[in-house]
């Protein structure tokens, strides 16, 4: 018999490490085959609700936020791009040199979510 459980996947749209986890969890439910089926329901989380619209320069709000090298930076990229490989999602780590307020996306969401879609 196949149990049934709900999760609630608390991340931020913009968080690589959120990615890396939901597609950590989607592989673990994969694995448990017939066993277990997930209801998973999506929450927000701003990992920086005090943005600007305009945004912020990845690197440098990094810095500003943890304290973080630039080779420190580079080491976590790494990081995140050989892990997202592993579980088959590719991030583009070079293409994206801001980082936004995530507001309007959780709200696009949560609308979505009303609608069934999200």
């Amino acid at each position: 018999m196949t149990q049934r459980i709900k999760i609630d996947f608390v991340s931020d749209v913009s968080c690589p490490w959120c990615v890396i986890g939901l597609k950590s969890l989607e592989e673990a439910l994969r694995r448990l085959g017939n066993e277990v089926s997930a209801d998973i329901h999506f929450q927000p989380f701003e990992l920086n609700p005090q943005m600007g619209t305009a945004g912020e320069d990845i690197a440098e709000h990094i810095e500003k936020k943890y304290g973080a090298t630039a080779e420190q930076c580079a080491r976590s990229r790494e990081a995140i791009r050989a892990r997202g490989e592993e579980l088959g999602f590719h991030f583009e780590m070079g293409k994206r040199n801001r980082i936004y307020n995530t507001f309007d996306a959780h709200r696009l969401l949560h609308w979505a979510e009303l609608e069934g879609r999200q």
